[in-house]
């Protein structure tokens, strides 16, 4: 049963489980710290496809498959999917999952999508809506760098608060098995803006919106952060990891010892030229669904905070003028 506390967290009783998750990237991401943890490399930026839209629909359909082979379902047996991506229209997902038949609900939360896909596919297993729900989410450097900013052939110069759109997916099985990290609750995020209209300042935009509803999940659970063995946002890069550490430290929190960015832990930032690191929302799924998952199956994590950030604008309103609404949401992701 889904219960609600506080002003806005969902409390699942039964704690709907992660049966089965995978991951699959690009090659830059391989190369980065966490690069032996991911299911599959694409070292080609276009893969078998003709376009990089079809590239990245192509890493949402191997994630998915990969993720119900690792718990032994089929198609037919997963009773919905929940997915998104960056592109417009969600074409991502759509073109990559439609030959797998499995009822869809596209998802759009920018960066904070697969905690969007994953909350909701756990309202559809805890409610019993669904026996096997699917959550997928992707990204790809090359088919966001052409509809977000410029042509890929201009080579324009990266401002030192950018971050590098990570070519990668994720996908979870979620369901009332026995295996499995469980979903014990989530905090659904509202839209925060701080009139940010910097769009090489991704971090800085989603830092509030952290900050927002790590709070309100605290006040509505009565944790503390003490009690988590980690705290992981979803790429605000380093320079909204700072900002976030300074919002919390004015409502007296320091989570500086328990945090961890997805957008700092999937590449090396110096090495690899990423500036204020990655993003997109193939970042957080992916790490997600590699070194996250895989440390709760090792037992070296028991109980976390998944808090996952995105800047809720398109190339229409950054060339009004428009500021940079944020969203996060958060899951509480226990063993």
């Amino acid at each position: 049963m889904v219960k609600r506390t506080g002003a806005g967290t969902l409390v699942f009783e039964n704690q709907p489980r992660i049966a089965g998750y995978a991951s699959v990237v690009g090659k830059k991401e391989s190369e980065g710290p966490l690069g032996k943890l991911f299911d599959k490399v694409v070292y080609n930026s276009r893969g078998d496809e003709d376009t990089y839209e079809a590239a990245e629909s192509a890493l949402q359909r191997e994630a998915a498959a990969l993720a119900m082979q690792k718990c032994g379902l089929h198609t037919d047996e997963i009773d919905c999917v929940f997915a998104g991506d960056l592109l417009n229209q969600c074409v991502g997902s759509s073109f990559g999952l439609m030959n797998f038949g499995i009822p869809y609900l596209g998802q759009y939360g920018a960066c904070s999508t697969m905690a969007q896909s994953l909350m909701m596919a756990a309202v559809f297993a805890e409610s019993g809506a669904a026996r096997n729900a699917l959550a997928v989410t992707s990204s790809h450097f090359c088919s966001a760098e052409r509809q977000y900013r410029y042509p890929m052939e201009y080579g324009s110069v990266r401002t030192p608060t950018a971050q590098w759109t990570v070519t990668g997916a994720g996908a979870c099985v979620v369901n009332h098995g026995e295996n499995g990290a469980g979903i014990r609750a989530a905090t659904i995020g509202r839209i925060t803006d701080m009139n940010i209209t910097d769009a090489n300042n991704m971090g800085a935009a989603m830092a509030p919106a952290a900050a927002e509803t790590i709070l309100r999940f605290l006040a509505d659970t009565g944790a503390e952060p003490e009690d988590f063995d980690r705290v992981f946002t979803g790429d605000l890069g380093a320079v909204g990891s700072a900002v976030l550490y300074e919002l919390l430290e004015r409502e007296g929190l320091d989570i500086r010892g328990r945090h961890s960015d997805c957008g700092m832990m999937i590449f090396d930032r110096e090495a690899q030229d990423v500036h204020a690191g990655g993003s997109g929302c193939g970042c957080c799924a992916s790490v997600l669904c590699s070194k996250i998952l895989g440390d709760f199956d090792s037992g070296s994590l028991k109980n976390i905070l998944f808090i996952a950030t995105g800047a809720l604008l398109s190339t229409t309103t950054s060339q009004q003028g428009k500021s940079i609404p944020s969203i996060a949401h958060l899951l509480n992701i226990t063993c």
